[in-house]
């Protein structure tokens, strides 16, 4: 594995889920800007994050994800506001501004779309802001969007062409199996093309989020595909992989990337 070193400035993308950010694990936010800070100021950093329709479920008197698409979009309305606002009070400790960014899947389907959510993340990391992008969940449908977020990370790293893509979730790496069941050993490396053959990926089991570890692999392997290296692992641990830790799985990129 290798290990990340904010010294050498890359450009980073991090993704982070919503059940590491909503509900009992809103508190995981501050120590989340912490280290978003720390790369911020060594090189240029992404943040794409889910959580606006779980950070909106609760101003609605919702405890589960809605299935009903009017009400998601009107939770996604709600909490896309105060999930913006809670990033940006604990940015304001390190004076980082963050700056909304809102796509759908057309938007990362058509070129001139393409290129303008291009051009307009470069200006904003030439200006030294910190892009926050999501899915615009307000308008987007059932039938067009982009499923999950892990796969809008992986675009948004081929579209900047990062250097790394980091997909923060609740659990600490891939396992061979589920971790409940007898022999389930964590998975640190997997080299480019390598099919994972015999590991059994289990669906999410959240509430909240929309992800599972299927969706996790397909994302790293579309970043891969584009010579971006893909670090898998749980949001606590951002701080200590960071500080050059060797955590989580890591898949290897494309020698011979693709074009974005």
């Amino acid at each position: 594995m290798t290990t990340l070193d904010p010294g050498r400035g890359e450009r980073i993308v991090v993704k982070v889920g919503s059940s590491s950010i909503s509900g009992d694990r809103r508190a995981q936010i501050e120590p989340l800007v912490d280290g978003l800070a720390r790369l911020h100021a060594r090189g240029q950093v992404i943040l794409v994050s889910s959580g606006a329709i779980a950070t909106g479920m609760p101003f609605l008197g919702l405890e589960d994800r809605p299935t009903d698409l009017p009400l998601q979009q009107a939770a996604a309305a709600v909490g896309q506001n105060v999930l913006m606002n809670r990033y940006q009070r604990s940015l304001t400790r390190h004076d980082v501004v963050a700056a909304q960014i809102l796509l759908t899947a057309s938007d990362m389907e058509m070129d001139s779309h393409r290129g303008n959510a291009r051009n307009a993340i470069e200006r904003l990391l030439e200006l030294r802001m910190l892009p926050i992008v999501n899915e615009n969940d307000t308008v987007a449908t059932h039938e067009i969007r982009f499923g999950d977020n892990d796969r809008l990370a992986a675009l948004v790293a081929r579209l900047v062409g990062a250097d790394r893509l980091i997909l923060l979730s609740d659990i600490a790496s891939l396992r061979t199996a589920p971790p409940d069941e007898p022999g389930s050993q964590p998975i640190d490396r997997v080299p480019y093309g390598d099919a994972l053959e015999g590991v059994r990926l289990g669906a999410s089991g959240s509430h909240v989020g929309s992800g599972g570890a299927m969706t996790k692999v397909d994302a790293a392997r579309l970043a891969a595909d584009a010579g971006v290296r893909v670090t898998l692992t749980a949001t606590p641990l951002l701080e200590r992989l960071i500080a050059g830790e060797r955590l989580g799985t890591e898949f290897e990129p494309n020698p011979a990337p693709t074009a974005a």
